[in-house]
């Protein structure tokens, strides 16, 4: 079950990130809604409404989900850079996998969200000096964050979600 719910690992929050790592992370965030879009590229309906495991969200949710968890954290870097370590509002993922959105927004519509998302995301991550990578945010569940350590997350988050629409697709034979 472990290795169906974090295909590629779970997220270590606590590793480093240097200077060195920060344009690698920055391309995976700039390549992660062509690979996503990939992934699940001529799905019909009814697979994706297909969990990709049991008890997990259908594949259409996730396809929503990423595109509102990377708007949150476009946001979370802004508010980080413009804000004193502001503390961020969480939001409840699973219940905005439920809303009728979700269910009746064609995938296309949030692809196009998110390779808009990343575009605006990448600009703004290739122009940032080591000052701004230190600077934090509060997070009410974690702590304190810097944004190195928020790029990190969210370079692992859309290679997690990618990973968890290709595995299932192999599993399936699809």
């Amino acid at each position: 079950m472990e290795q169906l719910r974090f295909p590629i690992g779970r997220f270590d929050a606590k590793r480093p990130v240097s200077a060195a790592d920060r344009p690698g992370l920055i391309e995976q965030i700039a390549s992660a809604p062509a690979a996503f879009r990939s992934a699940v590229s001529g799905l019909d309906e009814a697979q994706l409404d297909t969990p990709y495991r049991e008890g997990g969200w259908t594949l259409r949710q996730l396809v929503h989900h990423v595109p509102d968890s990377h708007m949150n954290a476009f946001i979370r870097f802004k508010w980080t850079l413009t804000e004193d370590v502001p503390q961020i509002k969480t939001y409840d993922e699973a219940a905005w996998a439920t809303l009728p959105d979700v269910k009746n927004t064609p995938i296309e519509t949030s692809l196009a969200l998110l390779e808009n998302v990343h575009t605006r995301w990448v600009h703004l991550l290739r122009g940032l000096d080591d000052a701004d990578w230190a600077r934090r945010l509060a997070h009410p569940e974690w702590g304190q964050l810097t944004l190195d350590t928020l790029l990190a997350m969210y370079a692992w988050h859309g290679r997690h979600h990618t990973a968890h629409v290709t595995a299932l697709r192999e599993r399936n034979g699809w």
